[in-house]
């Protein structure tokens, strides 16, 4: 079956007594047993069941099927945000003492927490080159845990070569971990790219209209658990299960970042539209692309699949589509915020993603915290937007633009 076919009609289906074609919202915090035996059974993994929504819940169990069926996933694990499934992922394949690999071109949150959080309980983040496999091969050493990286760098829009990296990674038994909330399944493969877990902001493209927060842990069940050192003993216990055993019995369950059985069920009605919605910005996001290297004000334009930008050619060989996002340059920070403060249609806001077409300038916002040093070594500058492309007409998103190009021409 195709994407939305397998999002609307997924293979384990729901059955409900009073024959309701969608899982209810089961908004309770707890569930009754018929027996005492019954409650000690499902505690002990003896019994399939659900005690306590912190640990699971049928709305969010309904959600996680449906990701796997869709992605073809050994096992799913829903968070409250996307943060918190960075943070609960990472956490349940680390320990003190150990390293990581990354790269600096990263989310702003995301180096946020690698920065402060994970240096303060004695991790090491070591920043590597994911477009240079020899510069990740010479940071690895006994003690290197996972790679961690982004589908596609927010705002920076760097796409790695995902097999390259996965070939060094393979040498030495690390799993690969990619965020691919740029890149939903029906755009990248990123199982077939080497993707051991992938890590979603189900708040962006699965949301879509931006109402709810949620997040995903995706375990494509390409990695042998058995090679890693923190879960040999639950390999041993729950052999390919490892990493999603891990997380539901400690990690998960006890840093407490569960989703709510109210989002559950409205990021499942968002995954049904969600091949449409991404199909329309991506394809609109291609176009403004386009239009917008003909504005003599801006200085350059990235977009994966636009020839000539930094991701353009792992994008084209990997990717169906490029996302919603664009950057572009403008001179200064007053032309960037002339420009931002006229438009008409496009909102001036902090998600991506979203059914709406956004727009912000991520030096002065998103990094705001960090140096200028730090900021141009991220790749960025002082007049660069990012632009989220909605699913408007793409007519009008560019009628927004000309006249809030023409407006910033007139006051110059």
């Amino acid at each position: 079956m195709g994407f939305t076919t397998k999002a609307l009609h997924p293979h384990f289906g729901y059955n409900d007594k009073h024959g309701a074609m969608r899982c209810p919202i089961y908004q309770t915090a707890a569930f009754e047993f018929e027996k005492a035996e019954d409650i000690e059974a499902v505690f002990k993994g003896q019994k399939m069941g659900h005690v306590y929504s912190r640990s699971s819940n049928p709305s969010i169990e309904e959600l996680e099927l449906k990701i796997k069926s869709i992605s073809g996933a050994l096992g799913v694990v829903a968070t409250a945000t996307g943060m918190a499934a960075i943070s609960n992922a990472l956490l349940a394949l680390l320990k003190a003492g150990d390293n990581i690999l990354t790269s600096r071109y990263l989310f702003g949150n995301t180096l946020s927490l690698f920065q402060t959080l994970f240096s303060d309980f004695g991790v090491d983040v070591r920043y590597v080159d994911t477009l240079d496999t020899e510069d990740i091969e010479k940071h690895i050493d006994s003690q290197t845990r996972l790679l961690f990286c982004e589908s596609i760098s927010n705002p920076q829009l760097i796409v790695p070569d995902f097999l390259a990296i996965k070939e060094v990674l393979q040498k030495h038994a690390i799993p690969l971990i990619v965020d691919t909330t740029m890149t939903p399944w029906n755009i990248f493969d990123a199982k077939k790219y080497g993707a051991d877990i992938e890590i979603i902001s189900a708040t962006k493209y699965l949301s879509g209209g931006g109402h709810v927060l949620g997040g995903l842990i995706v375990d494509n069940g390409t990695y042998n658990w058995k090679n890693h050192p923190n879960l040999a003993s639950f390999y041993q216990k729950f052999g390919p299960n490892a990493f999603l055993a891990r997380l539901r019995k400690e990690t998960f369950r006890n840093l407490g970042a569960s989703l709510s059985a109210q989002s559950a069920y409205m990021l499942s009605l968002g995954l049904e539209t969600l091949d449409l919605r991404v199909q329309r910005s991506c394809a609109n996001a291609l176009v403004v692309a386009a239009y917008l290297q003909t504005k003599p004000l801006v200085l350059n334009v990235d977009y994966p699949l636009l020839k000539g930008s930094i991701g353009y050619d792992n994008a084209q060989t990997q990717m169906s589509g490029g996302g919603a996002i664009i950057t572009f340059s403008l001179g200064s920070k007053e032309e960037a915020y002339a420009l931002l403060n006229a438009f008409k249609i496009i909102k001036r806001g902090t998600n991506i993603q979203d059914n709406k077409s956004l727009a912000i300038a991520p030096y002065h916002t998103i990094y705001a915290e960090y140096s200028d040093d730090l900021k141009k070594e991220y790749l960025l500058n002082e007049g660069m937007i990012r632009f989220s492309v909605g699913i408007e007409e793409s007519e009008d998103i560019i009628a927004d633009l000309e006249q809030a190009f023409i407006n910033l021409t007139t006051k110059k």
